[in-house]
């Protein structure tokens, strides 16, 4: 791995542990206005200090984020769908990795559907995707997403699918948590993060699910909804932060949260 590159995995997973704790702000590109993101810099700003990378469009980011902020930048590079689609998996590169560049990219990061109508359309754009990526020296974040078809995250559908995102070279894969979670980081050779998916019940239940997946061996997490969506996002944001960056359990790591909301 070239200079640019390790130097710009190193912005995105911190040196002192390699690992992350990503904020996604990219739901616009598919589902439009989403609550809490109808005005994106009223919600990100204030997060960004706890944030270790931003997952984000480059819309968002030329027009809601202020250049001022040294925030390592994922930028989400395919789409072409929408909610209102029948298949969520029918998507396209509509990002060219030059404009990732001028934007000052440390990341790219792509859908792939496994198992999908469009799976060859997606693992050929993520091949793609990677050898521009290596031209250039930005890695490359697979995000192994299942659409409408829940059902599909469970062990086995997502370790085939993490291991096929990871074969055709991705260097960070995104995935869903699941029972036997270990068995997918282990049959993955670069970093895994989870997603938050949609909105969980409580607090708690969020803070459980990053501490399994980091105790089976996850390097981070990229996570939305679960955070900006919270009625206290900067109080679950730090909690969040205590699992992945100070090995608290998620029962501490709910405390923290106690601790932070009761102050407002």
């Amino acid at each position: 791995m070239d200079w640019g590159m390790q130097n710009r995995m190193q912005r995105i997973f911190k040196p002192e542990d390699n690992r992350t704790v990503m904020l996604a702000v990219d739901h616009g590109y598919f589902l439009g206005s989403i609550s809490r993101l109808e005005e994106p810099a009223k919600t990100v700003e204030p997060l960004l200090p706890f944030t270790d990378s931003l997952m984000i469009t480059r819309g968002i980011l030329r027009n809601c984020i202020n250049p001022r902020y040294n925030m390592p930048i994922v930028l989400r590079v395919s789409g072409g769908n929408s909610i209102l689609s029948e298949d969520l998996s029918n998507e396209g590169l509509t990002v060219s990795m030059e404009d990732a560049l001028r934007l000052g990219a440390c990341a790219v990061a792509i859908s792939v559907y496994v198992g999908s109508a469009h799976e060859h359309e997606t693992l050929l754009n993520l091949a793609k995707l990677v050898d521009a990526g290596q031209e250039y020296g930005i890695p490359v974040l697979a995000v192994t997403a299942v659409g409408r078809e829940l059902e599909k995250r469970d062990a086995r559908y997502l370790t085939n699918a993490c291991r096929i995102a990871c074969e055709l070279g991705a260097h960070i894969v995104k995935t869903y948590y699941c029972d036997d979670f270990q068995k997918v980081v282990e049959s993955c050779p670069v970093p895994v993060v989870i997603a938050g998916g949609p909105k969980l019940k409580s607090e708690l239940d969020v803070l459980e699910m990053a501490y399994n997946a980091i105790a089976c061996g996850a390097k981070g997490v990229d996570m939305g909804r679960n955070i900006w969506q919270s009625q206290w996002p900067i109080a679950m944001i730090t909690a969040i932060r205590s699992i992945v960056h100070k090995n608290t359990s998620a029962k501490e790591a709910y405390g923290v949260f106690c601790s932070l909301k009761d102050k407002k």
